[in-house]
């Protein structure tokens, strides 16, 4: 299935007020992991509070021991600073990379804007070496604007 096949159901599922929105976000994951071949773990990661680091949120994949990360430390504490998108076609050329798993090939981040802030991100993970393209950015900022609205 192709990004603008995805759109209807990520906007489908953000706007479903039957389901609390931590459940609208596993529903998301769930939808991309599902759809998108080369995306293999897909989650979410917010501030917490003031404080300088992210929490995980929804998430589908594999287990991860990786549930706070401080500002700057690895491909998400980056993006939590830069406020850029973040695409890494290999992980192990990366010297600031938190490994989740050995299968991980290359991973993306994509930061979510509420009122001009950064309060979170979607981080997606691949088994496949470099299969991201500006078509995945692009799809992930557009499901990363729809998110904006629940928050």
């Amino acid at each position: 299935m192709n990004f603008e096949q995805l759109k209807p159901q990520v906007e489908t599922i953000v706007l479903n007020t039957g389901k609390t929105v931590k459940e609208r976000l596993l529903s998301l994951c769930e939808l991309l992991e599902k759809h998108v071949n080369h995306y293999n773990w897909v989650g979410f990661y917010f501030r917490n509070g003031i404080k300088e680091e992210l929490v995980l949120g929804p998430y589908v994949g594999e287990p991860t021991d990786h549930t706070v990360i401080p500002f700057g430390k690895g491909i998400c504490g980056q993006v939590a600073i830069s406020n850029q998108n973040f695409v890494v076609p290999d992980v192990s050329a990366q010297d600031n990379y938190i490994a989740c798993s050995i299968t991980v090939k290359a991973e993306i981040v994509v930061p979510i804007f509420v009122d001009g802030k950064n309060i979170g991100q979607i981080d997606i993970d691949s088994n496949t070496p470099d299969p991201f393209t500006d078509a995945d950015e692009r799809f992930l900022e557009f499901v990363c604007a729809k998110v904006t609205k629940i928050l």
